[in-house]
């Protein structure tokens, strides 16, 4: 499957929001509103599209998945948060949650940052990846989510030089530094 990571659009919300209200049943799923609220903040927000870009899918339904991060604080103690990331159950599996997962960290590893995140107890696909990435454990966020009342974990990924960055990011199919890249 080919898809495009490009920077999130005012008209991407409402699928976001589609695609919060499947994914994250049960909680309180981010509204348009919140999404739009990120954009206006300045946060990285990014779309995944289904297609490289002479053959993209338009609209909403090309929408297969969405990530977003804020950097805070002053160098040299940048932290970085990943807000949401999130891909149609139809696209898991493909490599998209990856790749969007990348992208973010890049931007983390241009100003050094630690980076954090919270997630499910119970999501061990996500944990896994996050892992994978050099995310540990750091601690338990007991009912977090809401209304469900599920646990969370936050987790930790220690500051990466950005050398070391650009050569893990290259299998993407771009420089570190691009807002879109194809990705097979």
């Amino acid at each position: 499957m080919t898809f495009r990571l490009v920077p999130l659009t005012e008209s991407d919300l409402s699928r976001c929001a589609e695609l919060e209200a499947r994914l994250f049943r049960g909680d309180d799923p981010w509204r348009e509103s919140a999404f739009r609220a990120e954009l206006a903040a300045g946060h990285l927000y990014l779309a995944a599209r289904r297609g490289a870009e002479q053959d993209e899918v338009p609209g909403p339904a090309g929408l297969i998945g969405y990530a977003g991060l804020a950097v805070v604080g002053r160098a040299p103690d940048f932290e970085a948060e990943v807000h949401t990331i999130a891909v149609d159950p139809d696209y898991q599996g493909g490599g998209v949650g990856t790749a969007l997962l990348r992208a973010l960290l890049r931007r983390a590893d241009e100003v050094s940052a630690t980076t954090f995140l919270e997630v499910r107890t119970d999501n061990r696909q996500a944990i896994t990846l996050y892992e994978r990435h050099g995310f540990e454990v750091v601690g338990l966020r007991k009912r977090y989510y809401q209304p469900s009342g599920a646990d969370a974990y936050t987790m930790r990924r220690p500051a990466q030089p950005p050398q070391r960055n650009a050569a893990a990011g290259s299998d993407l199919g771009s420089d570190a530094g691009s807002d879109e890249e194809t990705v097979r």
